[in-house]
């Protein structure tokens, strides 16, 4: 059987996976949405739902740096991966010696396209398009904030790295009427001070991941912004892009609602 993953490459399977290791903290959250279970064998130390799972599961490092010899132990039938979670150097190496399936995701559709494609190379090709249809009502019945908010998004500090315009958290901002001060730049970039004052934001979110951001934080925001709104949001309602979803809609109608 031959599957192709996000980023167009072509991987064969001899039957459907017996032993899965998932590198994608969303995307091992989505493998117990689809059912499996024994079958998910190794995870990272960041693979924090199900809770269960990170209890019991093998861990085999983080993200960024896996432990290829632990997964090499695990012996997998297949490997879900990511291009921007994981670096390119663990997934050629393991590609060198197991199937790599490989998601690549910017936007909402790529999000479900990753979805059918986890559920096809993993034979719960029918649950996952019932997973589909219900997140894609979800997000038709999200009515966004109705004079697009200019905002901004933190994810780190020191130094201050903010959603650039080619993320998936650029898109679900977006969904929400967020207009994002700077989808003119790429990825996560670092954002002076100066910078910030500039921008025009009206809102700026806080993430609780990967940095967690708490309270304490807002006030040096706001000595930028003084007139800003500044609040602490679910990173994971942003940036987890796998059965997580089917809790988002829900999460950012409440979110609008906190909104002055």
């Amino acid at each position: 059987m031959q599957f192709t993953d996000q980023l167009q490459r072509t991987i064969t399977l001899a039957k459907l996976p017996g032993k899965i290791v998932s590198l994608v903290p969303s995307q091992t959250e989505l493998l117990y949405a689809l059912g499996l279970d024994a079958e998910v064998v190794g995870i990272t130390k960041f693979c924090v739902h199900p809770e269960s799972w990170f209890r019991s599961k093998t861990r085999v490092g983080g993200t960024k740096h896996v432990h290829i010899d632990i997964v090499q132990q695990l012996s997998p039938d297949l490997i879900i991966a990511n291009k921007e979670e994981n670096t390119a150097a663990d997934v050629d190496a393991l590609a060198a010696h197991f199937p790599v399936w490989v998601s690549d995701i910017k936007c909402l559709q790529d999000a479900c396209d990753m979805i059918n494609g986890v559920g096809a190379v993993t034979g719960r090709a029918v649950e996952a398009a019932a997973l589909v249809e219900k997140i894609q009502q979800g997000f038709a019945q999200l009515s966004c904030a109705a004079t697009p908010i200019p905002t901004a998004y933190f994810i780190w500090r020191d130094p201050w790295m903010a959603a650039g315009g080619d993320t998936f958290i650029h898109e679900m901002l977006y969904r929400c009427g967020f207009e994002n001060v700077f989808e003119h730049l790429t990825r996560y970039p670092s954002i002076t001070p100066e910078q910030l004052a500039a921008s025009g934001s009206r809102l700026v979110l806080l993430s609780s991941e990967p940095y967690p951001f708490k309270e304490k934080h807002i006030a040096e925001i706001r000595a930028y912004l003084p007139e800003a709104q500044v609040l602490l949001v679910d990173g994971e309602m942003f940036s987890w892009y796998g059965s997580r979803l089917l809790e988002a809609p829900a999460y950012f109608r409440e979110l609008l609602t906190r909104l002055q």
